[in-house]
């Protein structure tokens, strides 16, 4: 649906068990950051959300650990949208050391009216940036 979007995470000791391994949950929190600035880069951040009533919530992950990241590695986490609902969102993201996948996630993402707490439209504001090509970086 659109084309992928990537951060770099550098990994820090207090990303590591006592084996210097990434702890498996980190991953998670590498990811959640990649889709919040990718949100940010089409100019459509948790502020504006919060403005037009809306959240948006992880309501299902799916994760496969394949190979471990370790102590300063530098990771490259992705984010693209595999699908749109009306109300929710497939989001595709993966975490590379130099070209090798180490992590692969699905979350899906519902629209949630911010007061309710209700499933809600995604705002066609957002539906067009998100649906944009050209947010990749």
């Amino acid at each position: 649906m659109t084309d992928t979007f990537s951060i770099p995470v550098r990994v820090y000791y207090e990303d590591t068990d006592a084996g210097g391994i990434v702890y498996h949950v980190n991953y998670l929190k590498f990811m959640e950051r990649a889709r919040t600035e990718y949100l940010r880069s089409t100019g459509y951040d948790h502020q504006k959300l919060l403005q037009d009533k809306k959240q948006l919530v992880v309501v299902d992950a799916s994760v496969q650990f394949k190979q471990t990241a370790r102590l300063d590695d530098a990771l490259t986490v992705t984010v693209r949208i595999e699908s749109m609902g009306k109300a929710r969102m497939v989001f595709l993201q993966q975490c590379f050391r130099e070209g090798v996948l180490l992590c692969e996630a699905r979350f899906v993402v519902a629209c949630l009216d911010s007061q309710s707490r209700k499933p809600t439209a995604i705002t066609e504001s957002l539906r067009k940036k998100l649906s944009s090509d050209d947010n990749s970086s």
